[in-house]
């Protein structure tokens, strides 16, 4: 494949397509237009709120650990990576330094026991809130503000608002988001993982023991044959 970069490291990834990116510390790139990727191998069980099979409880679960982390989530959609089951989130969380957000992609690929991290990100510049402000003026603001879809009656966090949608990414290249969804979207089918890693058991409750059977009654001691 054409700009597939073997991965070294401690992680599960072994190699993805890295074109446009430099590596700045081991697992860690960054490109001329801001964007940081990362890619993160955690050998825990996955905190992640449901199981993959259970798309609405999972996506609801996010959403409010999102807003409860004062951020706001802005998709989750189950999927795959290199064929193994995993979840991808858009995350928008206030700039730690106070301007503007920072906007997070990830790709989770959780097993039983632990679990590896595909993330992007890229924050908000000195001019912030020009792709909110000019959706807005083209819906209004009924139309702009909407129920999370994910957790219709969250409260907390950042507001949920179509100026997210991928829909407007075209009309504004340059934004964060648009950078952070793109590149997802271009790096994920070039992942490859390790395959010690894809044959570990997958994530999800454990499976209920098996019924035993009772066992056998005993029939009253009898002496002789009384």
């Amino acid at each position: 494949m054409i700009g597939m970069t073997p991965i070294s490291g401690a992680t599960p990834v072994t190699g993805m397509d890295l074109t446009g990116f430099t590596e700045r510390e081991p697992g860690v790139w960054t490109d001329e237009r801001g964007l940081v990727l990362s890619v993160h191998f955690f050998p825990l069980v996955p905190d992640l709120p449901a199981p993959l099979d259970q798309p609405r409880q999972l996506a609801a679960g996010l959403a409010h650990g999102a807003a409860g982390a004062g951020g706001g989530l802005i998709e989750a959609v189950t999927g795959a990576v290199d064929g193994v089951p995993a979840v991808r989130q858009l995350i928008k969380m206030p700039h730690p330094r106070g301007h503007g957000l920072v906007f997070l992609g990830s790709w989770t690929v959780p097993k039983a026991g632990c679990s590896t991290v595909l993330k992007v990100q890229a924050a908000e510049g000195a001019t912030t809130g020009m792709r909110e402000a000019t959706v807005m003026a083209r819906v209004g603001p009924a139309g702009y503000f909407l129920p999370n879809p994910y957790a219709p009656g969250l409260r907390g966090g950042l507001p949920y608002h179509v100026g997210d949608h991928e829909q407007w990414d075209a009309q504004y290249p340059d934004h964060p988001l648009t950078l952070v969804r793109a590149a997802l979207h271009r790096v994920t089918p070039t992942v490859t993982l390790h395959e010690q890693f894809r044959v570990q058991p997958p994530f999800g409750p454990a499976p209920a023991p098996a019924p035993q059977e009772p066992p056998a009654k005993r029939g009253w001691f009898r002496r002789g044959n009384r």
